[in-house]
């Protein structure tokens, strides 16, 4: 049901997705976790670059992801920015997930054009209070709490849909 929500029938290739959220906990990790075990599953890295928290690898393993093919890089404030930047350039990585803690509009924008230049995925999660501010991204999704669920506030190709989805629908 994802994946029929946004335009594109799936994750933008080769751009920059924010998912913005709530509370950490909330399910912003679920959304990814199909693409990223299919992606493992073939053999192509993941890198979770200044995750807030250490990921449980139980849990990864659970949702199909090959730990085989995950890699950490354990930063901080402009270190992460950077290190998120080199890794998708490089396009030795098939998605690259980040959690910046103060992105601005030129950052974002370097994340962007990183993500077109190595064919990579890319992710940035941020604080829900972020969707007020403009964004380079070429996907921006909310991800609410009370009841947890999604919205697409932009896309690139096409009209964000009116409706939210319910996490049901995805979860």
């Amino acid at each position: 049901m994802l994946d029929a929500l946004l335009p594109a029938g799936g994750w933008p290739d080769s751009a920059l997705s924010e998912i913005l959220f709530a509370a950490p906990g909330i399910g912003e990790l679920r959304l990814l976790w199909p693409t990223l075990a299919r992606l493992t599953s073939a053999g192509e890295r993941v890198v979770l670059v200044a995750p807030p928290h250490r990921p449980c690898p139980q849990a990864w393993l659970a949702a199909g992801v090959d730990l085989r093919h995950l890699v950490i890089v354990q930063a901080k404030d402009r270190d992460a920015l950077w290190s998120a930047e080199q890794c998708l350039r490089s396009g030795s990585c098939a998605a690259v997930l980040c959690w910046p803690r103060q992105a601005d509009d030129r950052a974002l924008r370097r994340l962007q054009i990183a993500a077109e230049t190595g064919q990579t995925l890319a992710f940035a999660y941020r604080p829900l209070r972020e969707a007020e501010n403009s964004s380079p991204a070429a996907l921006r999704l909310t991800l609410e709490a009370q009841p947890v669920q999604l919205r697409v506030i932009k896309c690139r190709g096409g009209l964000a849909p009116a409706r939210p989805l319910p996490a049901s629908a995805w979860q």
